[in-house]
């Protein structure tokens, strides 16, 4: 008995350890509240490939995942995105689970050649267009999900902490 006991506690830690974090926004309640101006995330004369290589590399070494946030300093919804990563709880738990970086992709005529590496070769659905990739398989985590926060401006802040959370490990 005392053996079964111990195999179901196991399945249930195991079962736990393989759930979702969680994450709860509490500095804001709306995205009205972010600071301002919103910041200018993309680096317009970076070299996409080398930035990638290196988020690759560093989330496998951490053994994270990699978060690839694909935009433009001229799209509203990538600029609330990233001041709301910026927000202290937000923070913490991204640089828990993921390495991040940002590609600029102009007006979606420009570093193309980032998300075609897990075969998204037609046009983004929108931006910010996010790649989560696991590091060890060179998979993408959330395929059919990465325009979800296309629309962030129009999302709750908890919205995105939750979508942010749902592909952590």
């Amino acid at each position: 008995m005392r053996l079964w006991t111990t195999l179901v506690a196991a399945t249930l830690m195991v079962g736990t350890a393989v759930a979702s974090p969680s994450l709860k926004v509490t500095s804001i309640s709306e995205l009205s509240q972010l600071p301002t101006p919103l910041p200018y995330p993309y680096d317009e004369k970076a070299n996409a490939d080398a930035q990638v290589n290196a988020v690759l590399a560093a989330a496998k070494a951490q053994h994270k995942l990699a978060f690839i946030d694909l935009g433009g300093n001229w799209c509203g919804d990538c600029r609330v995105l990233a001041s709301l990563m910026e927000l202290p709880e937000i923070k913490r738990f991204v640089d828990t689970h993921y390495v991040v970086t940002t590609v600029d992709v102009g007006r979606f005529n420009k570093n193309l050649q980032i998300p075609a590496r897990w075969g998204i070769t037609s046009r983004l659905e929108g931006v910010p267009a996010v790649l989560i990739v696991d590091p060890n398989t060179n998979t993408l985590v959330d395929k059919g999900h990465i325009a979800a926060l296309a629309d962030a401006r129009h999302m709750t802040p908890q919205a995105i902490g939750d979508w942010l959370a749902q592909w952590a490990r």
